[in-house]
């Protein structure tokens, strides 16, 4: 745990060495959702660390929606690296992960060697994210009964020790209270930097779309990918591919920890 702000916030640390990756789970998710990966990756010479965002996982979670703008949670992912005493990292995540990440790299470009953009959100999924989330808020506004009574359900569920699916079950036993909260801070707030702050972030990038739903759709992937001018674009078969049958897209994340480390330091290429 360390204080961010004046919150508790979870991190958890795979490996060691001095290629830093900090890699973020999806909306309403943690770090359950990735420790298949960070471990992986730590295998083959990485330090890989998985922060659980505040409102999720085991990190503090404050029921006012100002906490969980999206820009708010880029700051988070600042303050773990300086209380690391890491000067740079390549800073990754999946949805909600991927587009906190790209805000990183835009408030703080000196600390960011590289990106890893899984499944982004960005403008072509903006209706799809709409009435896939509003309809989330409303329940857990105005059936909040029903909604809690399932999350006390789920709570008492065993955990099957497979991350993903555990970290599904952890959403779904949520608060509804702080679900809201978590829903309608990322809903008012911004969710990705401008085009122009995405055309000057010049690391090597990595972005991991697929074809199979809307609220990501792979539009917005090749976008991304061609805007970014290191970008490299990688489709996945699912979502489900990095957490079920990882090891291609675990290759392809490890090549990009390749070239980020052995490039130059962002602050010696602006020096440049």
């Amino acid at each position: 745990m360390f204080d961010s702000d004046g919150l508790q916030l979870y991190y958890e640390v795979h490996g060691q060495g001095p290629r830093v990756l900090v890699f973020l789970h999806g909306i309403l998710l943690d770090a359950n959702l990735n420790r298949r990966l960070a471990t992986d990756l730590a295998a083959l010479g990485n330090r890989v660390i998985l922060l659980d965002l505040p409102g999720h996982g085991r990190s503090a979670r404050p029921q006012r929606a100002s906490f969980h703008r999206m820009d708010t949670y880029a700051g988070h992912v600042v303050a773990l690296l300086d209380h690391l005493g890491i000067d740079e990292a390549v800073i990754g995540g999946v949805s909600l992960g991927g587009n906190v990440s790209l805000l990183v790299a835009a408030q703080a470009p000196g600390r960011v060697r590289g990106l890893v953009i899984e499944m982004p959100v960005l403008e072509w999924a903006l209706p799809a994210a709409a009435a896939t989330f509003i309809p989330m808020l409303l329940a857990v506004h105005f059936a909040r009964p029903l909604v809690s009574r399932m999350a006390t359900l789920f709570r008492r569920l065993p955990r099957t020790g497979h991350g993903a699916v555990d970290s599904v079950m952890n959403a779904l036993s949520n608060n509804p209270v702080e679900t809201a909260a978590v829903l309608h801070g990322i809903l008012a707030g911004p969710i990705a930097p401008t085009v122009d702050q995405r055309a000057a972030m010049d690391v090597p990038a990595l972005v991991i779309g697929h074809r199979v739903d809307h609220v990501h759709p792979f539009h917005d992937a090749e976008q991304l990918a061609r805007r970014l001018p290191q970008g490299q674009l990688v489709q996945a078969s699912s979502m489900l591919e990095l957490r079920v049958h990882p090891e291609r897209l675990t290759t392809e994340i490890n090549r990009l920890l390749d070239a980020a480390w052995s490039a130059p330091a962002t602050g010696q290429s602006r020096a440049g």
